[in-house]
């Protein structure tokens, strides 16, 4: 899946609004700013790979983008947690 939101400002968009998303779904608050961007980025990039997997040649939007990278935060998040032990901060 092919995430198409544009240029270097629409990533850090997407990247943030996906981290602080996945934030409050699997921890009840985010994680700063910093913290979700860099799991929204991360996320971004685990969620296009897994899409791209499981739907070769697609492509998404802007909220597209959102919610691949959303899904791929929370699953992000949730690996850590599995090999940390706990609740874990990313």
């Amino acid at each position: 899946m092919a995430l198409e939101p544009g240029g270097i400002i629409a990533w850090l968009i997407v990247g943030l609004i996906a981290g602080w998303l996945a934030g409050l779904v699997m921890r009840g608050a985010g994680y700063g700013v910093i913290g979700d961007l860099i799991i929204g980025i991360i996320g971004a990039f685990i969620g296009g790979l897994l899409f791209r997997f499981l739907l070769p040649g697609s492509s998404a939007g802007l909220i597209g983008s959102i919610v691949v990278a959303f899904i791929g935060a929370v699953i992000l998040i949730w690996i850590v947690r599995a090999l940390s032990g706990g609740r874990a901060t990313v």
